[in-house]
């Protein structure tokens, strides 16, 4: 007669479900919703049947995966709400928002589906989030530091074009820029979100070297003569070697018209 397996103890139990959490947020963070649930089991080192026990849903999983995270977001800005200086917390709320969701997919995710039902829990949170984030940007409205003209929505979809930008950018990208053009979006009155100044010696060092690969030579001299940023190229580098040019050209013809002259023995 074979022996029943026994049914795991609650500490393997509580280790299994540590496990797949575990599992699920790095798996999350890098894919977002696309993981399977059996790559979640691989990376924990247990079955599917396991996760399932635990969490009846990708739904539910992905849920338990970014609920700290967003509850941290709510309950950040909810203790920010009475600072005295609205304008530049509700800067740095933002940028600390970005930084800490644009290398996780699944809080990407999360933040994108602005409280679809199907996430639970989750959900509701992140429409608290929306709630608290609110409060910051009326407050900062207040005090003149963010243009009167903006409401929640579009500071919402400002900081996922944001998140978005910062994913994507390439290995010669700014950090931070996504951040700095939001930031400046939202400010009254003009600007410009300039570059630091490290990356602005970059920029014209490789407008240098794009300027010294145009350059051609002096027709007359050979000297480097820059490309012209329009209309016909520059021959000369200048307007004696323009003259030399000239002359040169006047005796070449006088000496061709001379050869082709006939001789007066004939």
């Amino acid at each position: 007669m074979t022996e029943p397996v026994a049914a795991p103890s609650r500490a393997d139990a509580r280790r299994n479900r540590a496990l797949v959490l575990t599992a699920a947020r790095s798996a999350f963070a890098e894919r977002g919703m696309d993981v399977p649930l059996g790559e979640i089991a691989r990376r924990a080192g247990v079955g599917a049947g396991t996760v399932y026990r635990h969490f009846p849903s990708k739904e539910a999983l992905f849920e338990a995966a970014v609920v700290d995270r967003i509850r941290l977001f709510v309950d950040t800005a909810r203790e920010l709400a009475d600072v005295p200086d609205p304008g530049p917390v509700f800067f740095r709320f933002l940028a600390s928002v970005v930084r800490l969701t644009a290398r996780n997919k699944a809080l990407c995710d999360a933040l994108e589906a602005g409280g679809e039902e199907r996430f639970g829990a989750s959900a509701g949170l992140i429409r608290e989030f929306a709630q608290a984030l609110d409060v910051l940007l009326t407050r900062a409205q207040e005090a003149d530091d963010v243009r009167r003209d903006v409401d929640i929505a579009d500071v919402r979809a400002l900081l996922l074009a944001c998140l978005s930008m910062e994913r994507r950018r390439g290995a010669g990208a700014v950090p931070g820029r996504g951040v700095a053009l939001l930031s400046d979006s939202l400010r009254p009155g003009p600007h410009v979100t300039k570059l630091p100044v490290a990356e602005q010696q970059k920029v014209q060092k490789d407008r240098n070297r794009r300027h010294v690969r145009n350059e051609t030579g002096c027709a007359a001299c050979g000297t480097p003569v820059s490309a012209a940023r329009t209309g016909r190229p520059a021959r000369y580098c200048g307007g004696a070697c323009r003259q030399k040019a000239h002359r040169e050209r006047a005796r070449g013809r006088g000496a061709s018209e001379a050869g082709r002259r006939p001789s007066g023995d004939g």
